[in-house]
């Protein structure tokens, strides 16, 4: 899991929004893996401390334990207090880009899937199809290049791409550094694409109004059961690619009810970014969001001005 095993602890570069030059951006956090033991200093027997549960000679659970994770040279406990430590400040950054976002109206959703589910496609399709109605912004995450950025800007909406190196997802630090440059409008939406993964974005809340996972009916309909962490987290699932469905052995009604099964809560859309299946009830879905977002952002006003006696 990334928050024991340091892959955030590498370079990140914040791109353009439409101009200027790129800049690195130093780490959030200095954590640096455990020294690696001599050879000498385990030639003799004993038990290894991070031995994993196993119920058959077939099965090997490293996600057992407290931090539910494994990595060589720490213990349970010690993950466990470099990801509160990590998580902590992370959380702190989130709530103060959620506060950034809540004082303008702006509806942030972060998008987040494995590689290849269609999160750009979809991405411009929406903006396309909402760009008459309302501001549309978009932030970029990738571990290299600005091709995504460069499509988004294609349609017509501004886009700042953040490159993340070696690390695995976005965090709250670097998103509050791209709204800065950014500068989405007040009672504007604001779509952040994540790093494609199914894993570490997970745990990352970069002050989001929701996460959004995305799931293509090319992948397996068992990935809910076996990245559980991502669709509990997500408050809205989308079933892209839907157009294909003819054409493969993907059970779509198996995928939503595991879907479920972890999360009973979610919202699920089936959508083709291709045909604009099930647009209209996704987009419906945006655009009350946008509406609530701009009426917290009027009572906040409000509020502020009987403090103030404005």
């Amino acid at each position: 899991m990334c928050t024991v095993c340091g892959c955030g602890a590498g370079e990140r570069m914040i791109g353009r929004a439409a101009g200027g030059a790129r800049r690195s951006v130093a780490p959030t956090t200095g954590w640096k893996p455990a020294t690696v033991p001599a050879a000498n200093d385990h030639d003799h027997d004993h038990a290894h401390p991070h031995a994993p549960a196993s119920d058959h000679a077939g099965h090997l659970d490293f996600g057992n334990g407290p931090a539910h994770a494994h990595a060589p040279g720490l213990s349970q406990g010690e993950m466990v207090r470099i990801e509160q430590d990590i998580l902590g400040k992370n959380d702190r950054y989130a709530d103060a880009n959620r506060r950034w976002l809540a004082s303008r109206g702006i509806f942030a959703l972060n998008l987040v899937s494995s590689p290849g589910s269609g999160k750009t496609t979809l991405l411009c399709k929406t903006i396309e199809i909402l760009s008459s109605r309302v501001q549309v912004a978009v932030i970029e995450g990738d571990q290299q290049t600005e091709f995504d950025a460069e499509r988004i800007r294609a349609t017509g909406a501004p886009a700042l791409q953040i490159n993340t190196g070696k690390g695995c997802h976005l965090d709250a630090a670097m998103v509050g550094q791209a709204l800065q440059r950014l500068a989405p409008v007040d009672d504007s939406l604001l779509l952040i694409e994540n790093v494609g993964n199914l894993v570490c974005p997970s745990a990352f809340d970069l002050g989001e109004a929701h996460k959004v996972v995305i799931l293509s009916v090319t992948e397996g309909e068992d990935k809910p059961l076996k990245y559980p962490d991502m669709f509990a987290a997500a408050d809205v699932m989308l079933l892209n690619k839907t157009d294909l469905l003819p054409y493969l052995r993907f059970d779509a009604d198996k995928a939503v009810e595991f879907a479920l099964r972890v999360n009973p809560r979610l919202k699920v859309f089936r959508v083709s970014a291709t045909t604009g299946e099930g647009f209209a009830d996704w987009l419906g879905w945006i655009e009350a969001g946008l509406a609530a977002a701009a009426g917290a952002r009027t009572v906040c006003q409000e509020e502020a001005a009987v403090v103030t006696g404005d």
